[in-house]
């Protein structure tokens, strides 16, 4: 189609999962009504993120996919006619989780699942405790809008993630997240943290000739000990920022943006044309050693 409306929905969360689903519902419907085609929300939506611990009850938020969270929002994608990008706990079988987004098409239809591949391990991101790695590799989702890719949060730190998705035909690379600030770091610091994780999705638009859209929590959590930075945004395919929201407030946005545009920029920055195929396997090595 190549233009097309995509809606980013940065809200805070609460320890109450139906409070943020209805929240979403509400965002979603808030979008809708400003034009957006495709709607995005951020990794986690439906709790707080349960990850700055190790605890067997958080388990309890999990669910299947398709399972009760999908169903909710296709019958509000088929109402709206919209897109619906929801990322989510997965429960695939007892004891076996991962990190999951689900994309329900314009009419309603569940068009599959993405389970995220790179999973951190870090103080206040014990993810390695709840999610197993992705397994169904990357993917792309033909929808009435777009062809689009999803990636999930830490996967945004791999090249390799975002080629590979740009490679199968992705026209739009989106990014639900759910990063912060430790309220405890000196503002030095979370600048440098907050520059990083921008520039290096800003990279990827770069080096892809796509559109990037990254849709990132906001609010305190962890008793105060973490801030969700928010500044969710677009990027076109050279890299610009179509769209950038606050680190503060809850934000319902919608940028066009044209899909088309991907043609002229790799045609006069043709990375990929001139990508030399016949050099990388190393990469599939985790660290070249000298011996």
């Amino acid at each position: 189609m190549g233009k097309v409306k995509v809606g980013l929905v940065q809200m805070s969360c609460t320890a109450n999962k139906q409070e943020n689903l209805d929240k979403a519902i509400s965002k979603v419907k808030e979008a809708a009504a400003k034009g957006a085609q495709i709607v995005c929300l951020q990794e986690l939506f439906t709790s707080l993120y349960f990850c700055d611990v190790e605890d067997y009850d958080n388990f309890q938020l999990a669910e299947p996919i398709p399972g009760p969270s999908t169903d909710a929002l296709s019958a509000v994608a088929k109402e709206l006619g919209v897109v619906i990008i929801a990322s989510l706990f997965e429960k695939r079988a007892q004891g076996l989780y991962h990190n999951t987004t689900a994309v329900l098409d314009a009419d309603g239809s569940y068009l599959g699942k993405y389970r995220k591949m790179h999973i951190p391990d870090d103080p206040a991101y014990y993810e390695k405790f709840y999610f197993t790695p992705g397994d169904l590799g990357y993917k792309i989702f033909e929808t009435k809008f777009a062809k689009i890719g999803v990636l999930i949060c830490w996967d945004q730190w791999y090249p390799e993630a975002a080629r590979i998705t740009a490679l199968m035909g992705a026209e739009i690379l989106f990014y639900p997240t759910a990063i912060g600030w430790a309220t405890s770091q000196d503002e030095h610091t979370n600048s440098e943290q907050y520059n990083a994780w921008q520039t290096i999705q800003r990279s990827h638009a770069v080096a892809n000739g796509v559109h990037v859209v990254s849709v990132n929590r906001v609010g305190f959590e962890q008793n105060g000990a973490m801030k969700f930075w928010g500044g969710s945004f677009v990027a076109n395919p050279f890299g610009n920022l179509l769209y950038l929201a606050s680190h503060d407030d809850e934000e319902t946005t919608v940028v066009e943006i044209d899909t088309k545009l991907s043609d002229r920029y790799r045609t006069h920055w043709p990375f990929l044309r001139d990508r030399r195929i016949d050099s990388y396997q190393p990469i599939t090595k985790r660290y070249i050693d000298s011996d």
